[in-house]
C-alpha cells in the first residue's frame, strides 16, 4: 500500500494510508493529537494531514500564523500554507514542514509514496519541429559556472546568497578562470542561453547572476546530482554557503 509516513527528530510519528489524518500541534490532556510538536509556541491543535495517494493535503487550523512547507531535496522550492487554509496539496516526495516556533522554528518530515510518470511517446505529428528552450552544454564552462551560482540554494533552499565573481573563482580553482572569463560566461548564459531579463526595479549589481539562479532553479536546468561537477571542498576551501 502507497502510505505518507510522518517523522519527527526521534521516530516515525504516523503512517497514513489514502484517506486517512492525522493531526499536529503542542496537543494537551483535553486537546490529544497525532503528532506532537513539543514547543510553547506551536498551538495545541496546530494543523492536520491527510494521505491521498500519492500527495498529501496539509490544512493549517491557527489564526493567525502561517506555515513554509519545503523540499530539502528541491532547489529553493517552498510553499507557504496561511492561516485557516484548509486541504492544500502539497507536491513534493520528500517534505519538511516549518512551524514558527519559540526559538526559531520548528518541525517534522513527511515522505510522500514516489510519484507517478508516464511512459507513452507522444504522438507522431508533421510540421515544424519544436523547439528547445534552453539548449544547456553540461559539459561547457559555462554549465560549470551556473552549477555554481546555484550552488548555495541546492545546498540550503533558504539560502539568500548570490555568489560573486571572486568567490566563482576561488570555487572553481584549477579551471583557469578570469575575472573577465567568468563575467563573459555569465553574460552568454543570461543573453543567449537562458534569456533572462533585467526587471524595471532590478538596481543591484548582482541582477543578472541571481535571475540566472532563480530560473535555473525554477525549472530544474540545475540540479543537485549536478553538484558532482564542481571541485571537492578541498579544491576551493570548502563550498559557498
Amino acid at each position: 500500500m502507497r502510505t505518507v509516513l510522518i517523522q519527527t527528530d526521534t521516530s516515525v510519528a504516523a503512517e497514513l494510508a489514502p484517506g486517512e489524518t492525522a493531526t499536529f500541534g503542542r496537543g494537551a490532556q483535553d486537546v490529544p493529537v497525532d503528532i506532537v510538536v513539543a514547543d510553547r509556541a506551536v498551538s495545541r491543535l496546530a494543523g492536520r494531514i491527510q494521505a491521498v495517494e500519492d500527495y498529501w493535503l496539509i490544512s493549517n487550523l491557527t489564526p493567525d500564523r502561517t506555515y513554509v512547507v519545503e523540499n530539502p531535496e528541491g532547489g529553493g522550492e517552498f510553499v507557504k500554507v496561511p492561516p485557516r487554509r484548509l486541504s492544500m496539496p502539497v507536491p513534493f516526495e520528500f517534505s519538511r514542514v516549518i512551524l514558527p516556533g519559540e526559538h526559531g522554528t520548528t518541525g517534522f518530515l513527511v515522505f510522500a509514496p514516489e510519484h507517478l510518470y508516464g511512459t507513452a511517446a507522444a504522438p507522431a505529428a508533421t510540421g515544424e519541429a519544436t523547439r528547445g528552450v534552453y539548449p544547456l552544454d553540461r559539459t561547457a564552462k559555462y554549465f560549470l559556472i551556473l552549477v555554481a551560482l546555484c550552488e548555495p540554494r541546492l545546498r540550503d533552499p533558504s539560502s539568500t546568497v548570490v555568489p560573486t565573481v571572486p568567490q566563482l573563482i576561488e570555487r572553481l580553482a584549477g579551471h583557469g578562470l578570469t575575472r573577465s572569463g567568468v563575467n563573459f560566461h555569465i553574460d552568454y548564459l543570461a543573453r543567449t542561453k537562458l534569456r533572462v531579463k533585467q526587471a524595471d526595479d532590478a538596481g543591484k549589481a548582482d541582477w543578472q547572476r541571481a535571475a540566472l539562479i532563480n530560473l535555473a532553479l525554477r525549472f530544474d536546468l540545475v540540479r543537485d546530482a549536478d553538484l558532482r561537477l564542481l571541485p571537492g571542498p578541498s579544491a576551493a576551501g570548502g563550498h559557498l554557503a
